[in-house]
């Protein structure tokens, strides 16, 4: 059996691509897998916010419709950069355990920062800017595009005291041994992590590759990745709109951590088999 696996070209996606490689190919050795490369509108125009050039969307439109027009057979994502709702008969139907959540700040080393004085920190994420300004009323913010490693490079040679940054992807690319910079993640219930962060999502078509898609799936992951998408749903929100949802599963509930617009956070937890209502709640 052959499956073609789509996926954009950045060394993220690609690590990220590998692990669901991998995954399968321990459950199915015998499936040959190629992996076919992207380059999506979020990759080409990075001089612009993603807000002013289609949002989230940007990043996986191209790969959708080679989904449809049967080009692939899956497709790899990160599954906090799905916009929201996906194209008809595509579906969402497995995804890999949930990684590290949190965001970091990120700092040369030996630059220590003043918060008492005013900084620059590198984020377009209205979300990030809401929840550090929080957390350090002085800081001032400057938008920043590209991979991980512009980012990292643009922070080095002195664009920002500071970047935010997820710690999946750093984990994922083995870059928290960098010695050049100090990471220092946030704990989530102070920075509230955006919905689904630290998730890989399996796209397919609607009732396609089934068996293999249900043997790599983590179930608890799929709960908040549900769950958290929920959320996101009931309020229409757009990568403008400043929030912030985590959930886990603990003792057959769902607890989920859920901010937007303030500085309230709220907490809740409900049984798996009500996580939908348990959503609607939160979102009132």
């Amino acid at each position: 059996m052959n499956i073609k696996i789509g996926t954009r070209k950045s060394k993220l996606a690609l690590a990220q691509t590998n692990m669901v490689v991998n995954e399968i190919k321990k459950h199915f050795p015998s499936i040959n897998i190629e992996v076919v490369h992207f380059t999506t509108k979020g990759d080409k125009v990075l001089n612009k916010p993603l807000i002013n050039i289609g949002g989230k969307g940007v990043f996986v439109t191209e790969i959708e419709d080679a989904l449809l027009n049967k080009e692939i057979d899956l497709a790899v994502h990160s599954a906090k950069d799905l916009p929201l709702k996906l194209q008809d008969n595509l579906t969402i139907s497995s995804v890999l355990k949930r990684g590290n959540y949190r965001d970091t700040l990120v700092t040369v080393k030996g630059k220590e920062i003043d918060f008492s004085k005013e900084t620059v920190i590198g984020t377009g994420s209205n979300r990030r800017k809401l929840a550090f300004k929080n957390l350090y009323p002085n800081a001032t913010f400057k938008d920043i595009r590209g991979n991980v490693d512009t980012r990292l490079n643009k922070l080095y040679n002195g664009e920002y005291d500071g970047i935010i940054l997820a710690m999946a992807g750093l984990e994922r690319l083995d870059l928290l041994s960098d010695s050049r910079f100090t990471f220092t993640p946030f704990d989530y219930k102070d920075f509230v992590p955006a919905p689904c962060q630290g998730i890989i999502a399996i796209e397919s078509r609607n009732n396609d590759l089934t068996e293999i898609l249900s043997k790599i799936n983590h179930k608890d992951t799929f709960y908040s990745f549900q769950t958290e998408r929920h959320i996101l749903n009931i309020l229409n929100a757009d990568c403008g709109m400043p929030l912030g949802a985590h959930s886990f599963v603990e003792n057959n509930k769902i607890n989920v951590v859920y901010t937007s617009d303030s500085k309230e956070i709220i907490t809740k937890s409900d049984l798996i088999e009500n996580r939908f209502n348990l959503a609607e709640s939160v979102v009132r």
